[in-house]
């Protein structure tokens, strides 16, 4: 009996030993193996965010000369956003991107990022993203086995309408979707607006049968989800910022080799200014198109609207964490 428990506890103590050799980073035998990663993403591969996505995958591949392969599933494959964070928390799901919006629900602190109009330009926001706040959002993820290696983004947010809006009290008893999110709720309703939580997929519907009067997103997806055909103004208020985190789960990040683990950050963020890029050149090719079909566009007097919606979002500020905010300033200031 006492022979056979012997031969249980070395079989038990050779088999940690070969499972841990299987689990460390990677392994001289394994080395020169390709790596396949999938990336789960949740827009469609017409979209500039599938195109910058997939500039993303062709400057790892180069970088790491095709040792890092990663290939892209559109369209809600692998689930949507929230799905795919939690995904990549579990280990089953190896690449993604999610909003700051859906982070926010993982690391609350990203709140501070949706706070309305934050930032006067793309170059702030840009600086801020890729700065100390960047930094800080990123050390978050990794305690929750996540690894940030770069943003891409939807840019700014612009109001469109069953009727013109051109000054601030033009938002007075509009009905108008939004995420269901406090503070995105409190921008407008501060406005005299009525704040209507909405799925996404109900926009077109909601505002064919008037149920809702507006919703808000990027120009280019006005086009991209034919809410032209509902709607016909447009009003640049530019009130958030979107950015979305590109992730990689801790599990397939270990499966990389370290000496290119910093290759791959850098390919990374090449494919992220790329899809910012691309965002820009949709939403000006966007507003020609849809200036075609119909569509007015307005400029509003983004001061005036600020005079109304800062001091009642001043409440969830109080509540944001120092350090945060600080490094939104120096970072937005530091040109």
């Amino acid at each position: 009996m006492r022979k056979k428990w012997k031969a249980v506890i070395l079989s038990a103590v050779m088999l940690t030993v070969v499972l841990s050799g299987c689990s460390a980073k990677q392994t001289a035998a394994n080395e020169e193996e390709t790596i396949h990663l999938k990336f789960g993403i949740v827009n469609s591969d017409t979209t500039n965010y599938y195109f910058g996505c997939k500039a993303i995958a062709d400057e790892v591949y180069k970088a790491t000369d095709g040792k890092v392969e990663i290939t892209i599933y559109p369209s809600g494959q692998l689930g949507n956003e929230r799905d795919l964070y939690e995904g990549a928390q579990l280990g089953s799901i190896d690449m993604f991107y999610a909003a700051n919006a859906v982070m926010s629900s993982f690391i609350p602190e990203m709140a501070v990022l949706d706070q309305p109009f934050l930032f006067d330009n793309v170059d702030q926001a840009h600086r801020v993203i890729d700065g100390t706040l960047g930094d800080l959002i990123a050390e978050k993820a990794e305690e929750q086995g996540i690894h940030i290696a770069g943003w891409i983004e939807s840019g700014y947010r612009n109001v469109f309408s069953n009727r013109p809006i051109q000054t601030s009290d033009d938002f007075e008893g509009l009905k108008i979707r939004t995420m269901e999110n406090s503070l995105h709720m409190e921008l407008f309703n501060s406005l005299g607006a009525m704040a209507t939580p909405m799925a996404s997929g109900d926009v077109f519907t909601g505002l064919q049968q008037k149920t809702i009067d507006a919703a808000e997103n990027a120009v280019s997806d006005v086009l991209a989800n034919k809410f032209y055909e509902v709607t016909k103004n447009i009003t640049y208020t530019n009130h958030l910022f979107v950015f979305m985190g590109v992730g990689f789960s801790e599990r397939a990040w270990n499966k990389i080799p370290d000496k290119l683990n910093p290759v791959v950050d850098e390919a990374v963020k090449r494919g992220c200014n790329t899809q910012r890029q691309l965002l820009a050149e949709a939403n000006a090719e966007a507003e020609k198109e849809l200036k075609e079909l119909g569509v007015q566009f307005y400029e509003i007097d983004r001061e005036a609207l600020k005079a109304k919606v800062l001091p009642a979002i001043e409440p969830y500020r109080a509540q944001m964490p120092k350090e945060w905010l600080d490094a939104i300033e120096a970072d937005k200031n530091n040109q």
